[in-house]
C-alpha cells in the first residue's frame, strides 16, 4: 500500500498558482496601453480646441465664452464748431475693445475705450491722438497672467500717452513749418467693471450718481492741469519756464498736453493723471466735455441739464435714429446722442466761442454680454 493511497484524489486546480485566474502581465500591459492612448487623444483634442486661432488672434473657445459682467458702457457724442474757423476736437469710442487684444489675462473678460481730445493751435494733435492712443494701449497692455493688474494697467496708460506724444512730436518737428498743435485728453478705459480715468489738461469727466431719494450727486473724476496750480507752476519753473497771465510763457492755458513741442522744455508734460473707480448700481452716466462746454456751464449745472433732457418726453431724436428698425436700446442711445448735441448747441448760444465737444457714456446694468 502506497503511503498516499488513503488521501482523496487531487483536485483539478492542483498545481495552479493563486494568481492564475488573474490577467497575465502581457494582457494587463495591453489594456493599460489602450487606455492611455485614449486619454492622450482626448487631451490632444481639448488642447487643439483651446488653441484654435481665428483671424483676430483669439481662441475660438475664448470668443464664444459668455462674459460675466454687470455693466455695459455705451457712448454718444455731439459737437459744435462755435465761432472757430474749424473743428479742432476729436474723439474715439470702442465699446468692444476686447477684440483688439491678444493673450489677455484670464481675469480680464471685457475692455472698453472712450476718449475725447480737445485740440488747440490746430487739429493735427487731436486727430493723431484719437487715431493712435488706443493702438499704443493695445501694444503696451500686459499680456498673460498678471500679479498686480491695477499697477500694470496704470503703467500701460502712462506709457501709451508718452509714446503717442513722442510720435506726434517727431512728425511735428519734421514738418515744415513745424507744427504747433497740441491737445488735451480725457480717456476712460473700462476693464471688467472698473473704469480707469486718464486726463491731461482742462477737459473734464463727471460721474452722475443717483441717490436713494431720487436726487443726483456729481463726482468729479478729473482735475484740471492749469499752470496757476501750485504743483504745476513749480514744475514749470523748475524746468526754466514761467507763468504769466495764467498761461505758460504767457501763451498756453494748460500745463499738460499731447503735442505743444515748443513748450515741452518749459515744463509742459504729457504724463497724465490716472485714477479709477468701480461701477456701482447708483452710477448713471459719465459726462466728458472739453473746456468749451464749461465756459457756459458749471460742472454741476451741466450734469443737471443732462438729467433734465434725458427725462424730457418730447426730446427730439437725431433723424438717423428714428427708423422703425431701431429697437428700444438703440432709441436710448439716440436720446443720449440728442442730449450731447443739444448741450453743445446751448453752450454755443451762451456765447462759448470755442469748439464744444460733449461725450455722454451711458452706464447700463447687464448681467450677461456675449
Amino acid at each position: 500500500m502506497d503511503l498516499f493511497d488513503d488521501l482523496p484524489p487531487p483536485a483539478d486546480n492542483v498545481g495552479k498558482s493563486l494568481f492564475d485566474d488573474l490577467p497575465q502581465p502581457a494582457e494587463v500591459k495591453e489594456k493599460k496601453r489602450e487606455k492611455t492612448i485614449g486619454e492622450l487623444e482626448n487631451e490632444r483634442q481639448d488642447y487643439e480646441r483651446e488653441k484654435e486661432v481665428e483671424v483676430n488672434g483669439e481662441s475660438a473657445a475664448k470668443r464664444k465664452k459668455v462674459e460675466e459682467v454687470r455693466y455695459r458702457l455705451v457712448g454718444a457724442v455731439g459737437e459744435r464748431r462755435g465761432e472757430r474757423e474749424d473743428m479742432q476736437d476729436s474723439h474715439q469710442m470702442r465699446e468692444r475693445f476686447t477684440d483688439s487684444f491678444i493673450d489677455l489675462s484670464s481675469s480680464i473678460t471685457r475692455i472698453g475705450y472712450y476718449g475725447l481730445f480737445d485740440g488747440h493751435a490746430g487739429s493735427r494733435a487731436s486727430r493723431f491722438a484719437a487715431d493712435k492712443l488706443h493702438e499704443h494701449i493695445v501694444a503696451k497692455f500686459p499680456k498673460g497672467e498678471i500679479t498686480n493688474l491695477d499697477r500694470e494697467v496704470k503703467k500701460c496708460l502712462v506709457d501709451a500717452f508718452r509714446t503717442t506724444d513722442d510720435e506726434f512730436l517727431a512728425k511735428a518737428t519734421a514738418a515744415s513749418p513745424t507744427w504747433k498743435d497740441g491737445c488735451t485728453a480725457v480717456v476712460l478705459l473700462l476693464v471688467n467693471d472698473t473704469v480707469y480715468v486718464v486726463n491731461l489738461g482742462d477737459s473734464k469727466a463727471l460721474l452722475c450718481k443717483e441717490n436713494g431719494d431720487g436726487t443726483t450727486t456729481v463726482k468729479r473724476l478729473t482735475k484740471d492741469h492749469n499752470p496757476v496750480l501750485y504743483e504745476e507752476r513749480m514744475r514749470i519753473q523748475k524746468a526754466g519756464g514761467l507763468v504769466r497771465d495764467g498761461r505758460v510763457m504767457g501763451v498756453i492755458e494748460v500745463s499738460r498736453s499731447i503735442g505743444d513741442g515748443r513748450f515741452k522744455h518749459c515744463g509742459v508734460t504729457c504724463v497724465p493723471d490716472v485714477s479709477k473707480f468701480d461701477i456701482t448700481t447708483n452710477d448713471r452716466f459719465i459726462l466728458i466735455a472739453c473746456d468749451g462746454l464749461f465756459k457756459a456751464f458749471s460742472a454741476d449745472a451741466a450734469v443737471k441739464r443732462v438729467c433734465e433732457l434725458l427725462k424730457d418726453p418730447d426730446l427730439s431724436l437725431p433723424s438717423h435714429m428714428k427708423s422703425e428698425d431701431y429697437q428700444s436700446e438703440d432709441e436710448r442711445a439716440a436720446r443720449h446722442e440728442a442730449v450731447c448735441h443739444i448741450l453743445a448747441e446751448e453752450a454755443v448760444r451762451k456765447f462759448s466761442a470755442d469748439n464744444v465737444s460733449v461725450m455722454l457714456v451711458d452706464i447700463r446694468e447687464k448681467q450677461r454680454i456675449e
